[in-house]
């Protein structure tokens, strides 16, 4: 049976989220944005149009959590009242504070993604480091983790470029993931280095062997993202794609290689920026994604340079770098730890199975950026 002060707290974090989400404002602006939606003229242009029904349901969205969160936090109150009348028992009161704190939590979490491209869908990329077959399969272990975690937060996985490992495993993958929410704000706690501590069976000595892998997460632009490509720094490659798919794929040059100088602002440093699609047997459409991913990146490189600037101001912090080693797996003594925040877990198998919203959450909690900066 939870307690009278269990109770205040729940109370207490409901009142709280009201003023942090100006809940007031937001029903204000969510009649005066739908109120544009009703113009004779709305479906003129389609894509305008689009966008203004996604800041709609955006705002929806948030005054919908809260009066989840505010009708829960009653109904606790009321199961509280009336177990001290016997009218509940005290299960019905620990369900009730369960399905409350639940609700707390998950928009609290929310509450922390702020950034314009937190909503976003992303590109996961993972690459094997150094160790053959042994960091081969480390990523391709690593693929499955991210794959399952998006499968149960409902996002749909489509994989744009898969580099198979010499014996097992992947060399390298690159993952589009779509269709959930705060894909890229989840996801992005994910940047940098994971290492594998285990007994190897590739080792026929049974050597316990340290293996490494990179993961970058990027923001998928969309339509409402500005993002400037020179067309005189672009050029194409067309080749035949491998895999699956029959004779087709052998015969027809359906993958796509793009490549683009890019120019650091600050540095004046040129470096190529190299994207392969083999989406699709379709050459056009494998085009249009290669440019989508092109965009992705160069507004994640404008991102980051936004990101290291506030860096520099916000003295106290830890810095974070987006290639460091951020977590380590080991596997013979069941414990996963996230180095950034020092949160770990003994499920070694949920967490490769894609139970990663704790190391997550740490994350978010641990490094808020709760304003556009």
């Amino acid at each position: 049976m939870i307690t009278q002060d269990q109770l205040k707290d729940i109370l207490e974090r409901a009142s709280a989220l009201y003023k942090y989400l100006n809940i007031d404002q937001k029903r204000v602006e969510f009649e005066e944005e739908e109120l544009r939606t009703q113009a004779p003229d709305f479906w003129d242009d389609p894509k305008r149009a689009q966008v203004q029904m996604k800041k709609v349901k955006d705002i929806e969205k948030w005054i919908k959590g809260y009066d989840n969160v505010r009708q829960r936090a009653d109904e606790l109150q009321l199961a509280f009242d009336f177990y001290h009348d016997e009218l509940v028992t005290e299960d019905e009161v620990d369900e009730d504070y369960r399905l409350a704190l639940q609700a707390i939590e998950e928009l609290e979490l929310k509450n922390m993604l702020r950034q314009k491209e937190d909503p976003m869908d992303c590109v996961l990329k993972i690459n094997s480091g150094a160790g053959g077959t042994e960091s081969q399969d480390w990523a391709s272990m690593l693929m499955r983790m991210y794959m399952r975690w998006a499968e149960a937060n409902g996002h749909k996985v489509t994989i744009s470029n898969l580099q198979e490992g010499d014996e097992a495993g992947i060399k390298s993958v690159t993952m589009e993931i779509e269709g959930g929410e705060y894909a890229y704000g989840f996801l992005k706690s994910e940047n940098g280095v994971h290492r594998l501590v285990r007994v190897s069976p590739f080792n026929a000595q049974g050597k316990r062997m340290t293996s490494f892998a990179s993961v970058f997460v990027t923001p998928l632009v969309d339509d409402t993202i500005e993002v400037y490509v020179d067309p005189a720094k672009l050029s194409w490659d067309t080749f035949r794609s491998s895999g699956a798919g029959g004779q087709n794929v052998n015969k027809v040059e359906s993958g796509v290689r793009l490549r683009y100088w890019y120019t650091d602002p600050d540095t004046g440093e040129e470096e190529e920026i190299l994207i392969e699609n083999t989406e699709t047997r379709d050459q056009p459409k494998n085009k249009e994604r290669a440019l989508t991913l092109l965009r992705s990146q160069l507004y994640d490189r404008a991102m980051k340079k936004r990101l290291e600037a506030q860096a520099k101001i916000e003295a106290g912090k830890k810095k974070i770098e987006w290639g460091s080693q951020i977590r380590s797996y080991v596997f013979d003594d069941r414990r996963v730890k996230d180095h950034r925040t020092n949160y770990q877990t003994t499920d070694v198998d949920g967490v490769m199975d894609g139970k990663i919203d704790g190391f997550i959450k740490a994350y978010l909690m641990e490094f808020p950026v709760t304003e556009e900066e």
